[in-house]
């Protein structure tokens, strides 16, 4: 979520449509063949047929992918692309993949970390977390996230700090959008922002002005 990163620059992006990135498709696609023989040429042809006009190097990663994938055993999913919704928080959004037993699964495009899950996706299972357990009346103890360029599957256990962060970033959203300036959090990767010309400070204390 990119407000967890930066509200900052959600602030200059929110009016902003939003895509899939392209490697976060390879993966999706990737994924839904996982518990069955992988084509490599199969699955780049869905890629094409969903996104012709993708960069064909990425059938380079697909092969990376695939080859890390192929180290483990994986079971098929019962449901794909699930859409969740939440009156109370006011969030919807579409789950990756649901098991038979009712568990979540949510896709990420990186390498997994050494140890655990980062910190963005663990913000994504809190929050489909909550819309699941509206929709469904049954707690949601945790989920799954796929790293496909590594071929791991780590499960995270949502903890009230989770669900805690969800709720605070909400807030933030909703005060973004309704006008009003957000503050640099700790840390911010400023270095690395292409709005940090238009920002007062490269080490992320405070915006100048408004747009």
């Amino acid at each position: 979520m990119r407000v967890l990163a930066c509200p900052v620059r959600y602030y200059y992006e929110r009016n902003d449509g939003f895509c899939e990135p392209d490697r976060y498709l390879v993966c999706k696609k990737l994924s839904s063949h996982l518990g069955s023989l992988l084509d490599p040429e199969e699955i780049w042809n869905e890629v094409l047929a969903a996104r012709p006009t993708i960069d064909s190097v990425l059938s380079e990663f697909l092969d990376t992918c695939i080859m890390s994938c192929a180290k483990n055993e994986w079971k098929p999913a019962k449901e794909r692309d699930v859409r969740v919704i939440s009156d109370k928080h006011g969030i919807a959004g579409i789950i990756d993949s649901i098991a038979a037993d009712g568990t979540l699964s949510i896709i990420s495009a990186v390498g997994a970390m050494p140890f655990g899950t980062y910190a963005a996706d663990r913000l994504r299972i809190a929050a489909f977390a909550l819309c699941l357990e509206e929709m469904t009346g049954r707690e949601v103890t945790g989920g799954y996230v796929e790293y496909i360029p590594d071929g791991v599957v780590r499960f995270h256990s949502i903890q009230p700090r989770d669900r805690r962060q969800v709720i605070s970033t909400l807030h933030k959203v909703r005060s973004i959008h309704n006008g009003e300036m957000p503050q640099y959090p700790f840390n911010t990767p400023c270095n690395r922002c292409k709005y940090q010309s238009r920002c007062e400070s490269s080490n992320g204390y405070r915006m100048s002005e408004l747009l």
